[in-house]
C-alpha cells in the first residue's frame, strides 16, 4: 500500500468506527483513574502495613461484609425457569465478591493466619478462569482474534497501564499474568477438542482427550526442568505458577462436568418423591461439602508454616473449591439466592485488586495512608475506622469506574477489529445508514463476566 492509500484507510477507518467517541471518553476516564492512583501511591503521610496487623478488626470487618451480604440477599422466583442453574453467573460473582473482601482485609490488617485460605481464594479465581471459558468456547465455537485480543485487553489494559503510571512491578499483579495464561490455555484446550472432532465424533471422548492432553502438557512442563523458563521472567512469577499450575486445569475439568452436574441436581431435585428425595439428597450433599472443607483444614489448611502446606496447595486445593460448590448449591432454593452486595463487589475484582496497592493502600501495598489526621499506628481506632472508610470509598469508586471504561475500550476495540475485517472481507466500507443505525454485524465480546526467594518475595498472596 502506498503511503496515500494508507492515509485514506486511517481516514476511512477512523470515520466509520462507531464507538470512537465512547472509546476517547472512556481513555479520559481512565487518564484520570491513573493519575489519582499515582497520587494515593505517593501519598506523603503513611506508615508501614506491618504496624495496621489486628487480628480482631480483620474478623470485623468479616462480620461486616456477612451482614451485608445476609441484607442485600434475594431470591429469584423465577431463577429456575430454564431449569436450575447451580453456580450462576450472579453466583460466580458473589463468590468472587466475598473472596475478594477478604483478600483485601487480609492484607489491609496483616493478617497472616489465615494465609492457607488466602491461597484457595486465590486459585479459585484461576479456577473460575479455566472453568467459565472452557463453557464459552464448548458452547459458542469462538476461537477469533477479536475473542482472543478483546480478553486480553479486559485483563491487561488497566493493570499495565498502571504499572507503567506508577511503577508497580508486575510480578505485584502476578493474578493478571496468572489469568491471562489462563484463558489462553483453556482456548487452546478447547481448541484442541474442535480440531478432534474431525476424528472423534462423540463430545465426551472428544473434550476428555483434550483435556488429558492439555494435563499431559502441563505435567511435561511443570514437573520437569522445563518449568524453570519461568524464572527468565523472577522468581516471584515462578512461585505464583508454580502454585497455581493446575487450577486453570482443574476448572477446565469442572467445566466439562458441570452439564451433567446441571443434570443430576435437576434430577434429584423433580424426581418423586419430591420433597423427602429432595431434602435427602441435599442433606447429603451439603454435608458431603462440609465435610470436605474440614478435611482440608485438619490434614493440610491447618499447618501453620507456609513453607511446608505451598508444595502440597497446587495438588489439594481443589478438595475445599468442590466442598463450597457443594454446599453453596445443595438445594434448589440456594441456587436461586445471591447476595447483591457480594455481586458488585466480585463484578471489579480485577480492578480492586490492582488499586488497593495504591489507594486503599499505597507504596505498592506496602504503607497504609494517612488521610485524617490522627489515624497513624497509634492513633485512636475510631479514627483509624474513618480513616480506613474514606480511602475505602474512593477506592472502591475508583475500581467502579475503572471496570466500566475497560469494558467500554474492551468492546470498542472488538467493534474496530469487526469493522476492518469487514472492509477486507467486502472491500466495501459499511453505509452512512448502517453506520448510524449499527445494523452492521460487529458482535462486540464481553468476559464471561496477588529478600526474594522462590516462596515470593513477602507474606502476602
Amino acid at each position: 500500500m502506498t503511503q496515500r492509500s494508507i492515509e485514506t484507510f486511517a481516514r476511512n477507518l477512523w470515520s466509520h468506527w462507531k464507538s470512537r467517541d465512547d472509546f476517547l471518553k472512556a481513555q479520559k476516564h481512565v487518564a484520570g483513574i491513573l493519575a489519582l492512583a499515582f497520587v494515593g501511591n505517593n501519598w506523603p503521610a503513611s506508615y508501614p502495613r506491618d504496624e495496621n496487623e489486628n487480628a480482631p478488626m480483620f474478623w470485623v470487618m468479616n462480620v461486616v461484609i456477612l451482614v451485608a451480604a445476609l441484607v442485600t440477599m434475594q431470591h429469584d422466583a423465577n431463577g429456575s425457569a430454564r431449569g436450575i442453574q447451580p453456580l450462576s453467573r450472579d453466583q460466580t460473582e458473589e463468590w468472587k465478591g466475598w473472596m475478594q473482601w477478604a483478600f483485601i482485609m487480609y492484607h489491609y490488617f496483616r493478617a497472616r493466619f489465615v494465609y492457607n485460605e488466602i491461597r484457595i481464594f486465590v486459585s479459585s479465581y484461576v479456577f473460575m478462569t479455566g472453568w467459565g471459558n472452557w463453557q464459552y468456547f464448548e458452547k459458542k465455537r469462538d476461537f477469533s482474534l477479536e475473542r482472543a485480543i478483546s480478553m486480553w485487553l479486559r485483563i491487561n489494559y488497566f493493570p499495565l497501564l498502571l504499572c507503567l503510571v506508577v511503577g508497580t512491578k508486575l510480578d505485584d499483579f502476578y493474578i493478571v499474568p496468572l489469568h491471562t495464561t489462563g484463558f489462553f490455555v483453556t482456548m487452546a484446550t478447547a481448541y484442541v477438542a474442535h480440531v478432534l472432532e474431525r476424528f472423534i465424533k462423540p463430545a465426551v471422548q472428544r473434550n476428555l482427550a483434550a483435556i488429558g492432553i492439555s494435563l499431559l502438557v502441563h505435567i511435561l512442563f511443570y514437573e520437569t526442568r522445563a518449568v524453570n523458563f519461568l524464572k527468565f521472567f523472577s522468581d516471584e512469577i515462578f512461585f505464583r505458577f508454580q502454585a497455581d499450575k493446575y487450577s486453570t486445569w482443574f476448572g477446565i475439568l469442572a467445566g466439562f462436568g458441570w452439564s451433567y452436574v446441571k443434570k443430576a441436581i435437576q434430577f434429584y431435585n423433580t424426581a418423586p418423591p419430591a420433597t423427602l428425595h429432595q431434602n435427602i439428597v441435599s442433606v447429603t450433599q451439603g454435608a458431603a461439602g462440609l465435610a470436605l472443607i474440614l478435611f482440608w483444614y485438619f490434614m493440610f489448611g491447618s499447618i501453620q508454616d507456609k513453607f511446608t502446606y505451598n508444595p502440597m496447595h497446587p495438588y489439594i486445593f481443589w478438595i475445599p473449591v468442590f466442598g463450597y460448590l457443594m454446599m453453596r448449591n445443595a438445594s434448589k432454593y440456594l441456587t436461586e439466592v445471591h447476595s447483591h452486595a457480594l455481586e458488585f463487589f466480585g463484578r471489579i475484582t480485577l480492578e480492586t485488586y490492582v488499586l488497593q496497592f495504591h489507594l486503599f493502600m499505597c507504596r505498592d501495598v506496602k504503607h497504609i495512608p494517612i488521610v485524617i489526621p490522627g489515624s497513624g499506628p497509634t492513633g485512636h481506632i475510631l479514627v483509624k475506622i474513618l480513616n480506613m472508610l474514606l480511602t475505602g470509598a474512593v477506592f472502591v469508586a475508583a475500581a467502579y469506574y475503572a471496570r466500566k471504561n475497560t469494558v467500554v475500550t474492551q468492546d470498542s476495540a472488538t467493534d474496530l477489529m469487526n469493522l476492518v475485517r469487514q472492509y477486507y472481507r467486502t472491500g466495501t466500507w459499511p453505509s452512512a445508514e448502517e453506520n448510524e443505525e449499527g445494523d452492521v454485524d460487529v458482535p462486540l465480546v464481553r468476559k464471561q463476566e496477588s529478600p526474594n526467594t522462590s516462596e515470593g518475595k513477602n507474606d502476602d498472596v
